[in-house]
């Protein structure tokens, strides 16, 4: 089971984590700039047969139903995700009455991030929401994902509304602007929101590399 008491201290991780760079940089917030495969209003990528903590097989149209859907790329190996998911928990309990599906999806593949990881980590926190594993890792290229974790909410047709972060303090200990609940309330009420991109703030998905790749590593590799 993934618990970070068995590491060592949260600032030694992060540390860590900047000296290989494998966090995404926080730049100034500019719309459009952020993601290099999606643009608001876009069609969101559609995924068939993921396999969820739940051991169930899960594809996009499940929540065609809900008149807004939110896809979260998370895992279990980023200090960032991990403190986002109360906050995920809570807003799922908060919309899920109003129309609205929270999906998270992990595409990383070292072993704490593997799906008996996965479902170790769901049944610790509670999920209430899918967690769902895409081992092809596709869905978060098809998305643009860079960070974990990063969110997407899309409108009834399935168009990207908003993309980026949950808000605007990275461990949720000092929010003062709530990007994703802003969005979401303003795409229940048929509204463009206020914001819709902001940076990622995060760890970065942790792509493979194409096979014979010799490239080095360097601090912009994911």
């Amino acid at each position: 089971m993934f618990g970070f008491s068995h590491l060592h201290s949260r600032s030694v991780v992060l540390a860590a984590l900047v000296m290989v760079g494998s966090l995404v940089p926080l730049e100034a917030l500019q719309a459009g700039k952020y993601n290099q495969v999606l643009s608001i209003g876009d069609d969101a990528p559609k995924w068939e047969e993921l396999p969820g903590v739940d051991e169930k097989i899960h594809s996009f149209n499940e929540w065609e139903s809900n008149s807004v859907m939110v896809v979260v790329f998370t895992c279990n190996s980023c200090p960032y995700a991990v403190d986002a998911e109360d906050r995920l928990v809570s807003l799922h309990q908060r919309y899920s009455g109003k129309g609205v599906a929270l999906v998270a999806i992990n595409v990383n593949k070292v072993e704490e991030d593997l799906l008996p990881a996965m479902m170790d980590r769901a049944t610790e926190k509670g999920f209430p929401f899918p967690y769902l594993f895409d081992e092809s890792q596709q869905i978060a290229r098809r998305f643009g994902a860079m960070a974990t974790p990063e969110c997407y909410v899309l409108d009834r047709e399935r168009k990207i509304r908003y993309m980026g972060a949950i808000d605007d303090s990275p461990d949720g200990k000092s929010v003062s602007k709530r990007f994703l609940e802003s969005a979401i309330n303003a795409v229940l009420a048929s509204k463009t929101p206020a914001v819709t991109e902001t940076v990622p703030i995060g760890c970065r998905v942790r792509f493979e590399r194409s096979r014979g790749s010799r490239r080095s590593r360097s601090a912009s590799d994911p």
